[in-house]
């Protein structure tokens, strides 16, 4: 789960430039990339869903590469996290590249051609996007960058952040308006590639908040990341949990897998947002959400992407305890799907 930005008054009067995006900058951002040449990608590859694990959820198994944990728990997708310097991880790390930047198009062309050689399709990228942030051009230019070299290496979707720095101090139809403009410019200037916001947080794990801003920036393109545990974490009854999961399913894009194993006179129970996480996370196949029922939500909703690890317990255990969880979480969602 990721944190919020911290916030400063100053700064939060971006939120009155609503009013303007300049598409100057990221138009010309977009004209020099589509004028270079970059490897073709097969994207024909669709049909049922298929499980992938997050890269910094693997590696924290210890695996000197994603080519070496994929290889070691029986996956060959992976949703990748950028940082903010626009890198990376490298699917074959050497000393002098060991992360590999969207931004410069020959590292773009070699992540290709470690993702063709290691037989690795890579899913999804993740961002850490902040629409509350001063230089919302910059901002914007560097989402649509991403989303382009998203499609140019062949995934599907880009997990993205409804939260923004001060957004608190906002009114929700304010940062809404913030949102929705930022997304329309993405989705103008990009093609293909389908963006998914994730529930997490307080308010970004509030559906009627999600699908307000679904329904704001009205694109077929923009949908959820479904993170089937954090609506549990964020305080949800187990049977509301369901309602809300079955509800979001025709609207998602990706997905996060993690599960809560909470006693049984709490399932049933509204709790605090984020009550003794730390304490009761757990191995994906322990928890108490029912992830084969939640896939089958999607499958009704005709959702044909991966069901992506992310088992935020791996933490409380040693090294090889962890690749252990990790192989037997790939192997049960295999059986889920």
């Amino acid at each position: 789960m990721n944190s919020k930005p911290s916030l400063t008054r100053r700064e939060l009067i971006v939120a009155s430039a609503i009013s303007g995006l300049s598409l100057a900058a990221v138009s010309d951002a977009t004209a020099m990339n589509r004028t270079r040449g970059f490897l073709h990608v097969d994207k024909s590859a669709r049909g049922k869903m298929y499980v992938s694990v997050r890269d910094e959820i693997m590696m924290v198994g210890g695996y000197s590469s994603i080519a070496e944990g994929l290889q070691d728990i029986g996956l060959s997708a992976i949703e990748m996290a950028v940082s903010r310097d626009s890198s990376v991880r490298a699917i074959t790390p050497s000393s002098d590249k060991p992360r590999l930047f969207l931004n410069i198009d020959e590292d773009v062309d070699l992540l290709s051609q470690q993702l063709s050689s290691t037989h690795t399709r890579l899913t999804s990228f993740l961002i850490p996007n902040n629409f509350g942030t001063k230089d919302l051009d910059a901002e914007v230019a560097w989402v649509i960058r991403v989303v382009q070299m998203a499609d140019k290496l062949g995934a599907g979707a880009v997990r993205i952040d409804s939260a923004m720095e001060g957004g608190r101090q906002l009114p929700v139809k304010t940062r809404q308006e913030i949102f929705s403009r930022c997304v329309k410019t993405i989705i103008l200037e990009t093609n293909g590639v389908e963006l998914g916001i994730e529930n997490h947080g307080v308010e970004g794990n509030d559906p009627e908040f999600l699908l307000g801003l679904i329904h704001m920036v009205g694109s077929k393109r923009l949908g959820v990341t479904m993170d089937m545990g954090n609506f549990y974490w964020a305080g949800y009854p187990i049977e509301e949990l369901y309602a809300i999961l079955q509800r979001l399913a025709p609207y998602t894009k990706h997905t996060h897998v993690k599960n809560i194993g909470y006693p049984a006179e709490m399932r049933n129970q509204r709790r605090q947002a984020g009550y003794e996480y730390g304490k009761y996370s757990c191995p994906i196949p322990e928890g108490d959400i029912d992830i084969k029922r939640v896939v089958g939500f999607l499958r009704t909703a005709g959702y044909q992407r991966d069901i992506c690890i992310e088992d935020e317990s791996l933490g409380k255990f040693d090294e090889p305890t962890r690749r252990k969880h990790l192989r037997e979480a790939a192997a049960f969602l295999k059986l889920a799907i």
